[in-house]
């Protein structure tokens, strides 16, 4: 097993604080309160355990907030550390207790990010090399009926006080539960039957694979029952109507960013940030394809080139590998200190089928390596590498690996919520989009086919912008998208136009922006962010008479870990 780093780029330890006290005694607490996060954060102890997903558990994670918040109030930061980590917490700590008291976490359903996918998903990330592992999975299966339980009272509860989760998102998650009820389809049956699982019976006897057994089966039910209870009860309740509204979707932007945006003003830049990144594409276009070439043109003549396909899933694994070492190679010592802890990024295919691409992060000992994963929908056989360096580089380094790994590794500085349990989409997602542009700005992406993969990125996510701002506040829709008011009709011809996706995937892009409000939207304007931020170090440097020190200003900013943008803005300034 791989040891805990107990220092970060040899930096001298700092003594603990009592601020820094509290916080990991919160993480110690929630850990026992939530053990699908402490498995996601790579905290020992709680794989066999799940979840508590009922309106009492609910209540309780909130009262431990509340609990926390209480004591910092008596407490003065020691340092710069100590004040950063109070102003976090008190951000973090109480927009959670925002949407709790809204009813928000009560409803929580969507195609993407919701106990409906969370209850399976956790599973991906625990220990599966040893008998004991698998005896800790058999004890988590066997725990869901009862989370099953608890979610569905949830729902019940938020209904009845009025907040029912729009009707396409119900429906979609009723798919996604009957698919992991059917025995001959559910990911619980291959699970438990597949080579680590045999190689753990093999080694723990017959009463682990009738555990696992049991486990799968119960994990089964659950979900059964789960797309009973949403298509009986909780359907006939929902509303048609996917738009958030902006008091809720205020909110909501407020949590995903970290950092409260003139959401107008931002619609508006969204725009204006679009047509930018067509522009460029169309420019670069022209170089792949010829003078006056479109981007449909240059995308064909790319998806024509052979040098630029891959073939089946093995192959997109080996290339997400290679691609992934080369880029720690030539970075580490140039551009950025890569400790030796992270350098091991695994690139693996996901075990489900619905086109994601994300990146989930080492344990706290990292014996646990960072993983990208690629989920890869059955019908898609072939992957164009023009398309999906600069996804390497978003998920791996300079990207999130980097990010999060750094903040994992910073023992020296930071305490366990900085390292492990901060985490804010506008943040960490903003510096993924960011870390892609700058691979660019570098000269890693200088092959026309590659940048045209990055900006490709870009627009889809300068859309989300638009879209999500549109749509979840009713806002008026440009003449060339089709005017009047957006709507998910609306939208849905706006992203096939600028998104160069299968449909099965750009459907399923619609559904998780309609069904998560506020969060699509952060990769971008956490981008715009994050630039903002480092045009005023450069303004600062230059009024110094200086250079910005670009490599030295990276450094800072993610020894720091994850932060709420507004609080990293007012440390860095």
């Amino acid at each position: 097993m791989t040891t805990a780093p107990t220092a970060s780029g040899g930096a001298p330890e700092r003594p603990a604080t009592p601020i820094d006290a509290i916080a990991d005694s919160y993480v110690t607490t929630t850990a026992a309160l939530d053990p699908m996060e402490a498995t996601a954060l790579g905290i020992p102890g709680h794989d066999h355990e799940m979840t508590d997903l009922s309106p009492a558990g609910h209540e309780a994670r909130a009262e431990a907030a509340r609990a926390v918040l209480r004591e910092l109030d008596g407490q003065q930061p020691v340092d710069e550390v100590d004040r950063v980590t109070l102003a976090a917490m008190r951000e973090r700590l109480g927009l959670q207790l925002e949407l709790h008291d809204a009813g928000e976490t009560l409803a929580d359903l969507n195609v993407i990010a919701s106990p409906v996918q969370g209850m399976r998903d956790v599973f991906d990330l625990m220990a599966t090399d040893s008998p004991e592992g698998w005896s800790a999975v058999a004890q988590r299966l066997a725990a869901l009926p009862d989370a099953g339980a608890g979610y569905a009272e949830s729902l019940r509860l938020a209904a009845s006080r009025g907040r029912v989760p729009a009707v396409r998102q119900v429906r979609e998650a009723v798919a996604q539960a009957r698919e992991l009820a059917d025995p001959s389809s559910s990911f619980f049956t291959s699970f438990v039957d597949g080579p680590e699982a045999r190689a753990a019976i093999a080694a723990g006897g017959d009463a682990l694979r009738a555990d696992l057994e049991r486990g799968a089966e119960a994990a089964r039910r659950t979900y059964a029952e789960l797309a009973t209870f949403l298509q009986d009860e909780l359907a006939p309740q929902a509303p048609e109507a996917d738009a958030a509204g902006r008091e809720r979707y205020a909110l909501w932007s407020r949590y995903f960013l970290g950092a409260a945006v003139d959401l107008d003003e931002t619609y508006q830049w969204g725009l204006e940030e679009l047509d930018r990144v067509v522009a460029e594409q169309e420019r670069v276009a022209a170089e792949i394809a010829g003078p006056g070439a479109t981007v449909e043109q240059a995308v064909a003549a790319l998806d024509a080139d052979p040098a630029r396909t891959l073939h089946g899933t093995a192959a997109l694994q080996e290339w997400m590998q290679a691609t992934s070492d080369a880029a720690v190679a030539a970075l580490d010592g140039v551009h950025f200190t890569i400790p030796d802890a992270i350098r091991t990024l695994e690139c693996r295919i996901a075990p489900t089928q619905n086109g994601g691409i994300y990146y989930t992060g080492p344990s706290d000992d990292f014996s646990r390596p960072g993983r990208m994963w690629w989920s890869v929908p059955p019908e898609v056989t072939t992957f164009n590498t023009w398309r999906e360096k600069t996804t390497v580089y978003h998920e791996g380094v300079p990207g999130h690996h980097l990010q999060i790994g750094q903040a994992v590794y910073n023992r020296a500085t930071l305490n366990s919520w900085r390292r492990l349990a901060c985490w804010v989409s506008g943040h960490g997602e903003g510096w993924a989009l960011y870390a892609e542009r700058l691979m660019a700005d570098l000269g890693f992406l200088d092959d026309p086919g590659d940048r045209l993969g990055m900006l490709d990125g870009q627009r889809m996510r300068a859309a989300r912008v638009v879209l999500d701002l549109g749509v979840h506040l009713g806002l008026p829709a440009p003449e060339r998208w089709g005017g009047g008011t957006w709507d998910a009709d609306k939208a849905w011809e706006f992203l096939r136009a600028n998104v160069n996706m299968p449909e099965a995937f750009i459907r399923f892009e619609l559904n998780r922006y309609l069904g998560w409000p506020g969060q699509a939207p952060a990769y971008k304007i956490g981008q715009r962010i994050w630039e903002q931020v480092r045009d005023g170090a450069a303004s600062s440097a230059r009024a110094r008479g200086e250079e910005l020190d670009l490599r030295a200003f990276h450094a800072r900013a993610l020894g720091m870990g994850a932060l709420p943008l507004d609080v990293l803005r007012d440390a860095l300034a």
